[in-house]
């Protein structure tokens, strides 16, 4: 039997196993994929530019390097769901869980270029100064899809309202990678990647320690 040729089509749901491989495999891959967010006021997809992975167990850098919490629970269940968080006690950002089940790997959504439903973010993201600081870093990305901590756990393979969808993935020559924004722990682990200049990607910023005063 001939090899097929068939191209996946691009508004079709990412499959399980796509998210069921290790999370070093997973990251880089998702780059190009859109994410998807069907809500009561309106839809918005946004086209993935720049992601980080964490390893768990592996990665002092991971909220799960010391086990599982109420917290990041999500993170130790199967993989092709969704992992929200509350940080600095005023943002969420989202990871999507990667691996088998107990191995807590996900990938931090960082950056993405809102493809449709541009009405709709630019009415939730009023402080843009322009579309392309749209979803420009984790917290504005969670902001533009209106994803909220009551998110977590949501199954991105399914038919529910939040998918990841096949997209348009750059060729391996257009994907760059270097370390992590902002971590204390791990800092120079290489495991951001994104999509070689596009302007939608965040800007580095290394982890600065706080100095005590008095």
């Amino acid at each position: 039997m001939p090899e097929s040729n068939t191209v996946p089509d691009p508004t079709g749901v990412l499959p399980r196993t796509f998210f069921d491989r290790p999370v070093l495999e997973v990251a880089p891959d998702l780059l190009g994929r859109l994410i998807v967010h069907d809500t009561p006021d309106g839809a918005v997809t946004a086209r993935l530019t720049e992601v980080e992975a964490y390893d768990g167990p592996n990665d002092p850098g991971s909220h799960a390097f010391r086990g599982r919490s109420k917290r990041n629970g999500t993170m130790f269940g199967p993989p092709g769901h969704v992992y929200v968080y509350f940080t600095y006690g005023m943002h969420y950002c989202m990871n999507l869980v990667c691996g088998p089940p107990g191995m807590p790997t996900g990938i931090l959504l960082r950056a993405a270029e809102i493809v449709d439903g541009l009405d709709v973010a630019r009415k939730r993201r009023p402080a843009a100064k322009n579309d392309r600081d749209l979803a420009r870093g984790p917290a504005r990305l969670v902001e533009a899809l209106a994803v909220t901590r009551s998110d977590d756990g949501a199954d991105i393979c399914g038919t529910g309202p939040l998918l990841i969808l096949h997209g348009d993935p750059p060729t391996k020559d257009h994907i760059r990678t270097g370390p992590r924004v902002g971590l204390r722990d791990a800092p120079d682990f290489p495991w951001r990647f994104w999509i070689d200049a596009d302007a939608t990607v965040s800007t580095y910023r290394p982890h600065v320690p706080k100095r005590r005063t008095g």
